[in-house]
């Protein structure tokens, strides 16, 4: 039936242990992020990426763009996906418009970073938020900034 012996699981927790620890060690100097967002916002998001690494920020964005429907075929397989790279970063970084609310993905995804025990900042861009904030944003206590302040959040 079940796996094996409990040295074998202590084993693969040390295992992980030092696999983390190495990866933080590579990452050192470097924020890896996640960025969440409504793809509607892609091409939003990838100017305010370009502008992050023109101003030489040491941040390594961190996504996928799912254009599938939240109840697809594939949603398993992309929840999956996203997890690892959710698992790789330090911060989700949420990207708000007034069409973030409309995402179920990014709802997930925020949960999910939560779940995980990563730190989840929204921004926006220009001086103002968008007038359709998602209600669960405030309700989890999620900090909301400026993009041009994300570096310092970070």
């Amino acid at each position: 039936m079940g796996g094996g012996s409990s040295s074998s699981w202590s084993r693969l927790g040390d295992i992980k242990s030092l696999e983390q620890r190495a990866k933080e060690a590579l990452q050192q100097g470097r924020k890896n992020v996640f960025i969440s967002f409504a793809f509607e916002d892609i091409d939003e998001v990838n100017l305010l990426r370009a502008q992050a690494k023109n101003d030489n920020n040491d941040i390594e964005f961190n996504d996928r763009s799912v254009k599938d429907a939240y109840d697809s075929d594939r949603a398993d397989y992309i929840r999956d996906r996203l997890t690892d790279r959710i698992n790789q970063a330090s911060t989700t970084v949420v990207y708000l418009s007034d069409d973030t609310a409309k995402s179920r993905w990014v709802e997930w995804e925020v949960n999910k970073s939560l779940e995980l025990g990563k730190k989840v900042i929204g921004v926006y861009a220009g001086d103002a938020p968008p007038k359709t904030v998602p209600d669960w944003i405030s309700k989890r206590g999620i900090k909301v900034v400026p993009w041009k302040n994300l570096a310092t959040e970070l």
